[in-house]
């Protein structure tokens, strides 16, 4: 989870108290309040990996109250900062705070977890620190149910991506994560609990979606679920050519539901056999290999991987599966013979990213530091940008995914949100 408070400085009728270190002890919380080296280090480093600073203490609130009363604190005093940490995914720091209180909001994670139906539809009431892959396998397992968009990575805090956007491959069609929320509760920079939506409080509501923590910390959310399907087939293919992977990307989410695959996205690599940029990050089984005679003489320095998924049951024939994928792959300009596909159930497709995470952990390289760049490149731009990026810039790679995710405008804007 991302979200930092910026610090609040009150009016001249205010008694602010410089002397921060006692305010921990002081704050009557049901949660508990630590700090230490030990501890202390935990909250001081992030995913980002660029940054390290100590706080004051790491507060384990029970519940909103809890977080609302060490906000509140906060704000009384003229230097003492706040920041709520998730899963610690931030990037350039914004989960920590130096000198100041670190919110664990994983803490509350059982605090919500509630399913509704309104007008008809299924709903799921979950709490901010609540992991999107923990979500994800209590809603299907109990309801047969599922949010509809996600994050490659679900190794992420409920609010924590919501403070962002939500970026993956059904952005297309259901929009960012953000745009697959109807309400929020939020503990404000004034340490105000507020219940928000579209028609109550809607500019903290369209505020804190997306708004990287500046406007509260959001503490449940009430996300849309829709049926779970039960298998994914899940294919990647090769392209050679920039112009000819993005024709194709750009027909395949442009479609109606229905007519195309329900996720879709992309990544750029090097014409090599390095294992981190190169060949080897396309096969989607140990038992793949990538070839690369299959590729023309002509194949520059990059290359571009097609990567879509198809949601099925399990009662629909293999044959009506078969006919359905290869009626969409056989619209697509993909070098022939650099296809490769595997059948898994949904939430092991929807939890893929996770087994890389249990391999660079077993490898020692998951706390190296992962510097992470998101940008949104207009259509009549895209070209350019791959001439002058991609087959210049990195063709070399960056010692991780350059992923690209097809999106279309009408999809990416939140309703009323300026």
């Amino acid at each position: 989870m991302i979200a930092c408070l910026e610090r609040i400085v009150l009016d001249a009728e205010s008694k602010p108290d410089d002397d921060v270190s006692s305010i921990p002890k002081s704050l009557d919380l049901q949660g508990s309040i630590e700090s230490g080296g030990g501890v202390t280090s935990v909250a001081s480093k992030d995913f980002g990996g660029l940054y390290s600073v100590k706080p004051l203490a790491l507060i384990k609130p029970s519940g909103v109250e809890d977080i609302a009363r060490v906000v509140k604190a906060a704000s009384l005093t003229t230097h003492l900062t706040v920041a709520a940490r998730g899963n610690g995914h931030s990037i350039n720091g914004q989960a920590m705070a130096d000198g100041g209180l670190v919110i664990d909001m994983r803490s509350t994670e059982e605090n919500h977890f509630k399913l509704l139906t309104l007008n008809r539809s299924p709903y799921i009431d979950v709490s901010g620190g609540a992991l999107w892959e923990d979500v994800l396998t209590r809603c299907v397992s109990e309801f047969g149910l599922a949010p509809s968009s996600w994050t490659d990575y679900l190794g992420l805090t409920v609010g924590g991506t919501l403070s962002n956007a939500g970026v993956s491959g059904q952005t297309f069609r259901y929009g960012p994560q953000t745009s697959n929320v109807t309400e929020l509760e939020v503990v404000t920079g004034k340490g105000e609990i507020t219940v928000c939506s579209e028609t109550q409080n809607s500019e903290l509501f369209f505020g804190s979606l997306g708004g990287l923590g500046q406007f509260g910390i959001i503490t449940r959310a009430r996300v849309k679920l829709q049926p779970a399907p039960d298998m994914v087939r899940w294919i990647r293919v090769v392209y050679t050519e920039f112009e000819e992977f993005s024709r194709d990307a750009e027909f395949l989410v442009s479609q109606k539901e229905g007519d195309s695959f329900d996720y879709v996205e992309g990544f750029v690599l090097s014409n090599n056999d390095d294992p981190v940029n190169g060949w080897p990050t396309v096969p989607l089984d140990p038992d793949h290999e990538f070839d690369p005679a299959h590729l023309p003489p002509t194949t520059g320095s990059v290359l571009y991987c097609l990567e879509v998924a198809f949601h099925y049951r399990n009662s629909d024939h293999p044959s009506t599966v078969d006919t359905a994928v290869n009626r969409l792959v056989g619209r697509l300009g993909f070098v022939e013979r650099l296809k490769f596909q595997v059948d898994l159930s949904y939430v092991e497709f929807l939890l893929r990213v996770k087994r890389v995470e249990e391999d660079a952990k077993a490898n020692g390289i998951w706390e190296s530091p992962h510097p992470w760049l998101n940008l949104f490149v207009s259509k009549s731009d895209i070209v350019d940008f791959d001439r002058t990026v991609f087959k210049k810039m990195l063709k070399e790679g960056v010692g991780g995914p350059m992923l690209i995710y097809p999106l279309l405008r009408s999809k990416t804007l939140i309703s009323g949100h300026v």
